[in-house]
């Protein structure tokens, strides 16, 4: 793996990736920083050559258009529960008595750290179970063993960015904040 350090927008804040991130991963966070929205990203074999005249390699490429498409398919069949005008959900997609159980494969792949943080977003009311799901389908696709946390931190982003919304405060805090740097009071 090699360093990472790009920084992109949000909302016009500018949002700094700091550490190792997959290679896979390094064009992910190109594709978010230059597409607003999943619906604004071209087809995935225009995609392709755009990448390529930007200098990833071929192999960085097509894993990620696999990871990409992927995620298409997933946010395409996924409809997120609707919101009514005080933000709580009119319909909800799971129980409040249900409880997510992580299998041994899922518990191998992304390791206590990351099940931990999936499961502080859900529990902070960000990441609806809908959106969990494929975060989580998303991360079983990822290379890795078991996969980073700042890996993980884009896939999140990812996924908020297929379905076009913009994450809040602190979700942005939790998946751009350098956690290492903090200060406990």
């Amino acid at each position: 793996m090699r360093p990472h350090n790009r920084a992109c927008e949000i909302g016009g804040t500018p949002i700094s990736f700091l550490g190792y991130i997959e290679p896979m991963f390094e064009v992910l966070v190109f594709v978010y920083e230059n597409y607003w929205r999943g619906d604004a990203c071209p087809e995935l074999q225009q995609l392709g050559r755009k990448l390529s005249a930007h200098g990833f390699e071929a192999d960085e490429i097509r894993d990620a258009l696999a990871w990409l498409d992927g995620l298409n398919v997933a946010a395409q069949n996924t409809q997120l529960p609707v919101l009514s005008d005080s933000g709580t959900p009119v319909a909800a997609a799971q129980s409040a008595n249900s409880m997510r159980v992580y299998s041994v494969a899922e518990q191998d792949h992304l390791g206590a750290q990351c099940l931990g943080f999936v499961t502080f977003l859900e529990s902070s009311g960000v990441l609806p179970a809908a959106m969990r799901e494929i975060v989580l389908d998303r991360a079983m696709a990822a290379p890795g063993e078991p996969v980073s946390l700042d890996d993980l931190k884009i896939i999140v982003l990812m996924v908020y960015w297929s379905f076009g919304e913009e994450p809040d405060a602190l979700v942005l805090d939790e998946l751009c904040d350098d956690a290492e740097d903090r200060i406990a009071h």
